[in-house]
C-alpha cells in the first residue's frame, strides 16, 4: 500500500485526467476511467457485468444512471451535443480510506454549442454553469478508476429583500 499522500496525489491526478478527456471529447479515455468487474477480479463470463461493481453517475438534472453502459451512454450523449467544454476545478478536497477515495470539487463549466446562424467554423455564445461535483474512486491494479460521480447545480444567489444583493442568502 502506498503512503497517505501518494494515494491522494495519485487520485488528485485521475479525478483531473477524467476531466481534461471530457474536455478533449475523447469517449475512449472517458471510458477507461469508469470501473469494470474486471477491475475487481470478477469473471464476467460467470457474472452480469451491470450487476458487478456498479457503477452509478448522476449529472445535473438528471435521473441516477446505474451501470457501465448506462453511464457510458450518457457522456457519448454530452460529448455528441457539446461542442466545448471547459473545466476550471475549485474547493478540491480528497480523502482516501484504503481502496476507495472520495472527491468533491467544484466544477466551474464553461460550454458553447454550434454557432445559431449554422456556420461551422465558430460557437455559438459560452455558457457557465457552476456544480459541485463527488466522485468516488476505487483503486483497481490499472490505477483509481471511477465508482461513482454525482453533481449537482450551485443555484445562483438572489438579491435580498434591501436589493443589495450581497450574496448572503442561505439555500432553502
Amino acid at each position: 500500500m502506498n503512503a497517505p499522500h501518494i494515494d491522494v496525489e495519485q487520485v488528485e491526478a485521475a479525478n483531473a485526467a477524467f476531466y481534461e478527456a471530457l474536455e478533449e471529447g475523447d469517449f475512449e479515455k472517458v471510458s477507461e476511467f469508469w470501473l469494470t468487474p474486471s477491475d475487481l477480479g470478477v469473471d464476467e463470463s460467470y457474472h452480469d457485468p451491470a450487476d458487478v461493481g456498479v457503477v452509478s453517475c448522476v449529472h445535473p438534472g438528471w435521473p441516477v444512471l446505474t451501470g457501465r453502459g448506462e453511464v457510458l451512454r450518457s457522456y457519448a450523449l454530452i460529448m455528441a451535443n457539446t461542442d466545448y467544454i471547459q473545466f476550471f476545478l475549485t474547493d478540491t478536497h480528497v480523502s482516501v480510506t484504503g481502496d476507495t477515495a472520495l472527491v468533491t470539487c467544484t466544477e466551474n463549466i464553461l460550454s458553447g454549442g454550434p454557432a445559431p446562424d449554422g456556420d461551422d467554423e465558430e460557437l455559438g455564445p459560452l455558457v457557465g454553469q457552476l456544480v459541485v461535483a463527488t466522485n468516488t474512486f476505487r483503486r483497481t491494479p490499472a490505477g483509481w478508476k471511477l465508482w461513482s460521480h454525482h453533481a449537482s447545480p450551485v443555484l445562483a444567489g438572489t438579491e435580498d429583500a434591501d436589493g443589495d444583493g450581497d450574496g448572503d442568502e442561505t439555500p432553502p
